[in-house]
């Protein structure tokens, strides 16, 4: 049941294009920013979801005066942290109970500019996508406004998630900068989606099992706003990159076994079984070849064989999911 404040909220919002426009803002301790991103948040936006994440600062006071003062916000108080996915499943929920057409996602900290936001969400309100984020790596300023290791490893990760997701066309999966449309919404269990810092690439995945069509829009990356990032990319790339395999898996299973058989499974795993006891055979006989050992040429040919073979099995599979696939750009 909505309550009778969000009735009328939706009822005087001016809307975009015949379309109610919701914004999810999750944040965690963001006190000193999140005034600025409420004050920024465009008129065309119907109705504002600010999920507080259990913050320990001031956030909680911030949005509770705010919610007083604009009909348009709701504030959402989660009583123990969930991390960021799961306060963006919590604003998803709210947007998806009140019917909203397309719900965008801007962080608390204002990294997000809100002069895009119309940008990001004009896709996927005329229907040429179901979930559109923002790309900051298509910028030409991004390698020098990206701090350089933020920006490696989110090159890795776009990488290791075209591969997981199956959408070969995206890239910047880091990205917080979204928009889903409604039918997504309540498409996805959200219940289910990882809460922590890998949710878009989770999300990712889960889109395109139900076959929904992602698309990449250009925004500018922000930097030096007074944000505090408390991602450690030493750290968190080996645990997403963890994630990944497992969601890689998940996703053959329910794509490839469960809703649809496609023979590119059995490529996979050749190639995943095929090339590391290749790699690992041939770097032994080059070990031994260091320590003036003598290496047969059979077991030299043998390796190269292995190695090539799992090789061609696994690029087999990725050309086979990119043209299953094509049809989601």
């Amino acid at each position: 049941m909505i309550p009778h404040q969000s009735r009328k909220s939706l009822r005087i919002a001016a809307m975009y294009k015949d379309a109610k426009v919701a914004v999810v803002v999750p944040c965690h301790n963001e006190e000193k920013l999140l005034s600025k991103v409420l004050d920024t948040m465009p008129d065309f936006v119907d109705r504002i979801y600010v999920v507080d994440d259990a913050s320990s600062d001031g956030t909680a006071e911030i949005i509770r005066s705010y919610e007083k003062r604009n009909p348009k916000l709701m504030g959402i108080f989660l009583k123990r942290n969930q991390g960021v996915g799961g306060a963006i499943a919590a604003g998803y929920k709210a947007a998806r109970d009140e019917r909203m057409h397309v719900t965008a996602v801007m962080a608390g900290d204002a990294q997000m500019d809100p002069n895009e936001l119309e940008k990001l969400i004009e896709p996927v309100i005329v229907g040429r996508c179901d979930y559109a984020k923002g790309n900051r790596l298509f910028s030409g300023r991004a390698w020098e406004m990206i701090p350089r290791v933020r920006y490696i490893g989110n090159a890795l990760l776009s990488l290791l998630t075209k591969i997981a997701s199956g959408y070969w066309q995206i890239a910047d999966s880091q990205s917080g900068y979204t928009a889903i449309n409604l039918t997504a919404l309540d498409t996805i269990d959200w219940d289910k989606m990882y809460k922590r810092y890998g949710q878009p690439n989770d999300l990712l995945v889960r889109l395109n099992i139900h076959g929904f069509r992602v698309c990449d829009v250009p925004i500018e990356p922000i930097y030096g706003v007074g944000e505090k990032s408390g991602i450690k990319p030493i750290r968190m790339i080996p645990k997403l990159s963890w994630l990944l395999f497992r969601l890689f898996w998940y996703r053959m299973l329910h794509k490839y076994i469960i809703r649809d058989f496609h023979p590119l499974l059995f490529f996979y795993v050749l190639g995943f079984i095929l090339l590391p006891i290749g790699l690992f055979f041939g770097s032994y006989l080059v070990i031994l070849r260091l320590l003036s050992q003598d290496v047969a040429v059979t077991s030299a040919l043998f390796a190269a064989f292995i190695t090539i073979m799992g090789l061609q099995f696994t690029l087999f599979a990725m050309w086979m999911d990119m043209e299953y696939n094509k049809h989601l750009r």
